[in-house]
Formats: C-alpha cells, sequence, structure tokens
C-alpha cells in the first residue's frame, strides 16, 4: 500500500461524493477503490471528506431544511410531527447502528465480502423497483423501520440512501418525500459518525493539502449525485441502480477474490 497523493485524494473525493447519496454504497466504493488503487487511508478520512457531501445537502435542501426549522420553532403541527419521525428514525439507527458497530467495521478490511453487500444492495433495489405497494404516508413505525435500515448501512457495501428511500418506497411513501427524509435523517447520522470516528482516528497523519482538495471535491460531486438521484427518483427508474450494483458487485468480488 501506498501513501495517498493529491491525485488519488481528489479521486477518493470524486468517488465518495458522487456515490454518497446515489443507492450504490460510497463506503464500499471507497473500500475496492482503495484496494485497486494500491493506497491505504485511516478511516477519519473519509469521515472528514464526508462534510464535503453533507454541505452539498444542505445547500441543495436549504429551502425545504429553512421551512421546516421555521415550522418547528413556531409550533406548526406537521413540522413537529416531521421532527418526531427524524427523532424516531434516529434513534432506531444509533440502536443498530452502535449495537453493530465493532462488526461492521471489521468488514472494511474485507474487500470480497464487501463485493457482496452491494450485490445484496442491487437484490434490494431489483425487489423495491418491482413490487408495487399502495400509497402511503410517513409514520412512527415506517420512520423507526427507515432508521433500522439506515443503521444497518454501516456495514460498507449496504447503501444508506438505497436501504433507507428503498425502506420509504415499500411504506408506500412517494420517492420524493422517500429521498428528502432518507436525507435530512442522514444529515445527524453522518455528523455524530464522523465525529464519533474523528475522535477514535484522527486524521493528523494525512497532508492538509490532499484532505481540502478531497473535501471540494467530494462537495461538488456530491450536488451533482443528489440532483441526479432526485431526477431519476422522480421517473421512476429505481432498477438503473440496482442493475448497476449486480454488475458492479459481480465485477468486484471478481477483481477481489481472495487468492
Amino acid at each position: 500500500m501506498t501513501d495517498l497523493n493529491l491525485t488519488n485524494a481528489i479521486l477518493l473525493g470524486i468517488l465518495q461524493g458522487f456515490t454518497e447519496w446515489l443507492p450504490i454504497s460510497s463506503s464500499g466504493h471507497l473500500v475496492i477503490a482503495q484496494e485497486l488503487l494500491g493506497i491505504s487511508v485511516p478511516a477519519a478520512f473519509d469521515i472528514v471528506i464526508m462534510a464535503g457531501t453533507i454541505a452539498a445537502l444542505l445547500i441543495y435542501f436549504r429551502v425545504t431544511l429553512y421551512g421546516l426549522a421555521c415550522g418547528f420553532l413556531s409550533g406548526e403541527p406537521s413540522a413537529r410531527k416531521y421532527f418526531l419521525f427524524i427523532v424516531i428514525a434516529g434513534i432506531g439507527t444509533a440502536f443498530l447502528g452502535f449495537l453493530g458497530k465493532p462488526f461492521f467495521t471489521g468488514l472494511f478490511a474485507e474487500p470480497f465480502i464487501v463485493s457482496l453487500l452491494i450485490i445484496v444492495t442491487g437484490i434490494f433495489l431489483l425487489i423495491v423497483s418491482l413490487v408495487k405497494v399502495p400509497k402511503g404516508d410517513l409514520t412512527p413505525k415506517s420512520a423507526l423501520v427507515i432508521g433500522l435500515a439506515q443503521g444497518l448501512a454501516v456495514a460498507p457495501g449496504i447503501s444508506r440512501s438505497g436501504s433507507t428511500i428503498g425502506a420509504a418506497l415499500l411504506f408506500g411513501i412517494r420517492p420524493k418525500e422517500a429521498a428528502e427524509f432518507s436525507f435530512i435523517i442522514g444529515i445527524p447520522a453522518m455528523i455524530v459518525a464522523s465525529v464519533w470516528t474523528f475522535m477514535e482516528e484522527p486524521s493528523g497523519t494525512i497532508a492538509p493539502a490532499p484532505l481540502v482538495a478531497a473535501v471540494i471535491a467530494a462537495f461538488v460531486a456530491g450536488y451533482v449525485s443528489i440532483d441526479l438521484l432526485m431526477r431519476v427518483l422522480k421517473e421512476r427508474r429505481l432498477i438503473i441502480f440496482a442493475l448497476y450494483c449486480l454488475g458492479a458487485g459481480m465485477l468486484f468480488a471478481f477483481l477481489t477474490f481472495p487468492k
């Protein structure tokens, strides 16, 4: 394994940003990319560059988030109910995420298993894209299940957005609303994960220039990927990502098969 240089940092930043919000697992792609590029970076690097994708999300949904915050502070019932759903989802995420963290963390060193989990993501998305369910609204039950799905996505290869949006769609929630809820509950989850991981393993071993370049690259790619996903969901073509995960997962499994 070689040290991280500026070029590889930018490549990883683009990869992380572009795959973070698409339902194809950013963590899984980063594990595979590092294996194929022959580089190794501390886990904190992935967490720090995540700041770029979070910033992209905040800017993209600034109007929605501002309206939600104003509604909550003014006592608007629908806004407070929505905030309650965010809290319920957060409880589900925290429960499963922290409970399985020791096991999930070990998977980052197993690129072949990660490849198989990307295939699992593809199978789930395929099921979601083919199953037709009656229209439904967000409820405490669906919020909890979506939160649990987000906690499961701590495992590299299991897409956070794919599992949460997919779970929401199976409850009959409209694609746009499913994506917005998935992204919004991802903000606190990703911030907590970032701080927690950074405290465990500071990124001081990485030079500032590659780190800053990666964050900027992740921000730009992240903004583009959010817009792309919203367009795809509007056209109800989630199967595109299902087929990608199945194909990419099988290719990655072949490339990383234990010698």
